[in-house]
């Protein structure tokens, strides 16, 4: 699956405004084969990360971490998010209120009833979650991440 082309509502480009737009053909800074991708991740990372499926709510042993670190992307170890900005969202999804700069990317799901941001990371190109607007301040914002997506290092 390849996915490289997002395109970004108006309303995302404002209410996100960490997140960067996407030209609409250039490659990830960091590319994999599927083999390559394969190998390197397990079934349910590849699941989540690569054909943008979800992890079980609750599964993931990130999503009651709450010690100092930073969250980066399974796929590239980019920097993503700072503990800093992580909140108990009761979801049973790890949740952050902000993203680190330049960090991800964003693009609208229409896959369900509604329509959601999904982010990526925007160095690889992994499926992270979702963006919601009813996180805490002071942005208002919830990352709704799947934990397999991320590697969690402690400061």
């Amino acid at each position: 699956m390849n996915r490289r082309t997002f395109s970004i509502t108006a309303l995302a480009a404002t209410a996100f405004g960490a997140t960067r737009s996407l030209a609409a053909d250039g490659p990830y800074e960091v590319t994999r084969t599927e083999a390559e991708w394969r190998a390197m991740l397990t079934n349910a990372q590849y699941r989540v990360m690569r054909e943008e499926g979800t992890e079980r709510a609750g599964s993931s042993p990130l999503d009651k971490n709450y010690a100092a670190g930073v969250y980066h992307c399974r796929g590239c170890d980019q920097a993503l998010y700072s503990s800093e900005h992580k909140f108990d969202s009761g979801t049973g999804w790890p949740s952050f209120y902000d993203v680190l700069p330049s960090a991800i990317q964003t693009k609208e799901d229409r896959r369900l009833l509604s329509v959601r941001t999904e982010c990526h990371c925007d160095r690889c190109g992994s499926h992270l979650g979702h963006i919601f607007n009813d996180g805490p301040a002071p942005t208002g914002l919830r990352h709704c991440l799947n934990g397999v997506s991320l590697v969690f290092r402690a400061a």
